[in-house]
Order: structure tokens, then sequence, then C-alpha cells
């Protein structure tokens, strides 16, 4: 399954993206497919909103977290934004391309062309709590 994390940090007064991008960006991969999405919101340029897409298991989860708990650690973002981070997690249950001009027809819930259980997401956010819970995250 594919975890959605989205971050919405704030940055200081007199710091700039790059300072932001320098100090979050990772030394360490993850060892799983994984895409960071930046977004400077258009109505506040100070807010960093980042997207991160990483395939994820029960088995591999707390490794993740703890790889990203571990690159934090090492280049703490203290200095470079606010204090008050906004967090939302959750699990991938569609890709849709409404590009297409014209009318389009439903197509039921599917991730890479996968169909998705969506009883088999329910059960995998119950399983997944207490993992994201271990590292002091509100589930």
């Amino acid at each position: 399954m594919i975890f959605v994390a989205i971050l919405k940090r704030t940055l200081r007064d007199g710091k700039t993206y790059e300072d932001f991008r320098r100090a979050w960006y990772h030394s360490t991969g993850f060892g799983t497919e994984n895409t960071m999405l930046t977004a400077l919101n258009a109505a506040n340029p100070r807010e960093v909103i980042v997207i991160a897409l990483t395939e994820v298991s029960l088995e591999n989860a707390s490794q993740l977290l703890a790889t990203d708990a571990k690159e934090r650690g090492e280049c703490p973002l203290t200095d470079i934004i606010e204090h008050d981070v906004d967090r939302t997690f959750g699990l991938l249950i569609a890709e849709d391309d409404l590009s297409a001009p014209g009318a389009l027809s439903y197509q039921p819930p599917s991730v890479h062309g996968e169909h998705v259980d969506l009883a088999a997401v329910e059960s995998f956010i119950a399983e997944g709590k207490s993992v994201i819970g271990d590292f002091g995250f509100e589930v």
C-alpha cells in the first residue's frame, strides 16, 4: 500500500525555501518506492507543504518511520521552521486521471491500475495505528 504523509510547515522570518530544502533533504533513502512532492502555499509562500508517497507494509513501517526520525534528528529544522507542524497521514486509495475532455464514466478506486480493496485498507489502517502512535504521532 502507499502511505501518504502531508506535512505543512511555516518558514521562520528571514528563512527561504532553499534554507528549508538544505536542512530537510535526506542523506539516506528509505529503501522502498518513495516520492516527495513539495509545494509553497500560494496564499502564504512561507508555508511549505510536503506530500510523501511511500510504499509501505506492516513489516517495514517501523523501519521507514525510524529512518525519517533519524534524518530529522541529524538535520533538525528548528532554526528554519516555526514550531507548529500540521501533519496528516493516510493511505492512497485512488488515482484518477480526469484530464480527458468531455464526459467521463465512473471508475472504481484503483492505484497503479490495480483495484483497491477498501476492506483491506481499513484493516491496514487499524493495524498500523499502533506503529504510527509508537513514534509520537496522533492517529
